[in-house]
């Protein structure tokens, strides 16, 4: 599924027109990332847990060449279903 039937999908089920339920789905996102940014845990039970996790520095192979090279430490985005989820 993508956004776009994502957006029809609760349109239809919420009873509302696809504008609103595509400005509810791109507040949604927004308010996420922002969050996230933030550095933000955001929990919705029954559902999940969005969070950001830290991953350390670390030396890792080229494939085509053999060479190491080194892997810069960054940020990523973590999600954790609920047990109501599926």
């Amino acid at each position: 599924m993508n956004k776009t039937e994502l957006t029809s999908a609760m349109a239809a089920k919420a009873g509302i027109s696809k504008v609103d339920a595509g400005k509810a789905v791109a507040a949604f996102v927004n308010t996420v990332k922002a969050e996230l940014a933030k550095g933000n845990k955001i929990t919705l039970v029954g559902f999940g847990t969005f969070s950001v996790q830290e991953r350390p520095a670390r030396v890792g192979r080229n494939p085509r060449t053999g060479k190491n090279i080194k892997i810069a430490a960054k940020k990523v985005a973590k999600f954790k279903a609920g047990k109501g989820l599926i």
